[in-house]
């Protein structure tokens, strides 16, 4: 009797197995195919591909582009796009009982496949007791399950208007290496940040509206050059409609920077998004009031 044709996996070995890494991959260890903490998705349904995307559970992630030079690890991705979308998952828990849970995101590309997954790491008590102007460490990885990039906010009193009390974001990649910060500026009126590499050196900046209100269309945050006469970028806090800005806090918002910017300021204006919800658009306990400091 004829039998079907066999998996190419050694026996007992699950085909998923890191041991059936292809190519550069193999042997991958953490980096490859086990369980992710936090809710993190899994590696692949199957070994990837390079230049080609993979589907898992319904998603489509962006093919695996080529090893660069000089380019910190997991950030290849961002070599090819000039737009990201950041979706923030709706928590059930959360709308029903006001319990704050950790944020979860997906980051796309511009064709809507999956370029990176980001999670919250903070605990219970954090997120409860200081709401949106908590310290936390956010963690990005990619569709191999590596950790690629790390953003991490000190602990800033939200309700002083002092300069010392400023907000900050430290943007590693990959974790352990520094590769800029988010820096916000005082101003009496406007929100006002500035980016920066991982000497401190000032190279961009961010400048919202006056008022911050997402009320029926989108907030945009302007990128602009050192002297700000020039707008290279935008980051904006997509309207979502009544019923989710109402009774959720999933904000969904999108990034547009030069192809050509380097890979390690895209990163940090990933880091600048992020922030930036938590600061103006993450609702308080009473899930009326959004925090936000200039």
């Amino acid at each position: 009797m004829m039998q079907g044709p066999q998996p190419a996996t050694a026996p007992g070995v699950p085909f998923d197995s890191p041991q059936h890494v292809p190519g550069p991959y193999q042997g991958a260890g953490n980096y490859g195919f086990q369980a992710q903490p936090m809710g993190f998705p899994g590696g692949p349904a199957f070994p990837p591909v390079q230049n080609q995307p993979v589907m898992q559970g319904g998603t489509i992630w962006m093919p695996i582009p080529p090893s660069i030079p000089n380019c910190p690890p997991g950030l290849e991705y961002l070599t090819q796009i000039d737009q990201i979308l950041i979706h923030q998952q709706i928590e059930l828990l959360e709308i029903l009982t006001g319990f704050e849970t950790q944020n979860k995101y997906e980051l796309k590309n511009a064709l809507g496949q999956r370029v990176y997954f980001a999670a919250e790491d903070t605990d219970c008590l954090t997120r409860n007791c200081c709401g949106p102007s908590r310290p936390f460490t956010i963690r990005i990885i990619d569709n191999m399950g590596r950790e690629v990039i790390t953003l991490q906010r000190p602990l800033r009193c939200s309700s002083c208007c002092c300069p010392c009390c400023l907000q900050e974001v430290e943007v590693q990649a990959p974790p352990g290496t520094r590769v800029g910060y988010v820096v916000q500026n005082w101003h009496a009126c406007l929100p006002k940040f500035t980016i920066q590499d991982e000497k401190g050196m000032d190279i961009l900046k961010i400048t919202g509206p006056c008022v911050v209100c997402s009320c029926c269309e989108d907030v945009n945050f302007e990128v602009k050059s050192l002297d700000e006469t020039c707008t290279v970028g935008r980051i904006s806090k997509h309207w979502t409609g009544f019923v989710k800005e109402a009774f959720t806090d999933a904000d969904n918002f999108g990034i547009t920077f030069p192809m050509d910017l380097d890979v390690k300021m895209k990163a940090v204006m990933i880091g600048a998004c992020f922030l930036i919800d938590f600061m103006f658009f993450e609702h308080g306990a009473d899930k009326n009031q959004r925090s936000g400091v200039w």
